[in-house]
């Protein structure tokens, strides 16, 4: 019984003391890039390297690369444009593509934002794009990019035939079923028009567009 009551204490010692040892340990090492609100890393990066923006999924979708190289502005004397050439980096062709490219001082305060857009972006394609309504106010020494919007074209979005959930009651003999899926198929496709340049819109999707200082977001939904 003294036996068992001492290996019982023995066990108890080690125990604690392999805990303790656990949680003196030094944490493993992780990103120095923490994930944003979504889970998703859009890292900062030096202005002579690529910068990725992911999707919504997390999946790296546009690659971005400064082409103006030369950058300096202050606050009385602000850049207002840089070109960026932008890489469609998923096999999903898009009608619209859009987002912010960002940049930092060297104590990584941001000090200016330009909305980049490109249409009709094919897999893989290279596309070379300005980013009007910059206000850059500083010598940046990184900079970033992320997506807004990445509306694909009708034939890569999922396909509406997919079963719908099962309704609370079976409609009774004669009855008409619903038709939500005919009724999907049946949308058409909708755009807009903006002083006769056409947009593709997507259902629940936001569109950002920028008229004159002030950025506007459209989206189109379904009335209730």
């Amino acid at each position: 019984m003294k036996k068992l009551i001492g290996w019982s204490c023995l066990s108890f010692v080690l125990l604690t003391c392999a805990a303790f040892a656990r949680a003196q340990s030094p944490p493993s090492s992780q990103s120095s890039q923490p994930p944003d609100e979504r889970g998703i890393r859009e890292p900062r990066v030096a202005l002579a390297e690529a910068a990725t923006a992911f999707d919504i999924e997390g999946r790296p979708a546009v690659r971005a690369q400064l082409k103006t190289q030369q950058l300096a502005g202050t606050q009385d004397a602000p850049a207002r444009n840089v070109l960026v050439v932008v890489e469609n980096r998923t096999p999903l062709f898009y009608n619209y593509a859009s987002g912010w490219a960002t940049f930092y001082d060297a104590a990584g305060v941001r000090c200016g934002e330009g909305l980049w857009k490109v249409e009709a972006f094919a897999p893989g394609e290279l596309a070379e794009v300005d980013t009007p309504g910059l206000r850059l106010t500083c010598t940046p020494a990184t900079w970033r990019v992320t997506a807004l919007n990445l509306l694909t074209r009708t034939s890569d979005v999922a396909k509406p035939g997919e079963p719908a959930p099962a309704t609370a009651a079976t409609p009774a003999a004669g009855a008409t079923q619903p038709t939500t899926t005919a009724n999907a198929e049946m949308l058409p496709r909708l755009e807009i028009n903006i002083n006769g340049k056409t947009l593709p819109l997507q259902l629940d999707n936001p569109v950002d567009i920028v008229v004159g200082k002030e950025r506007v977001v459209i989206v189109v939904r379904r009335a209730p």
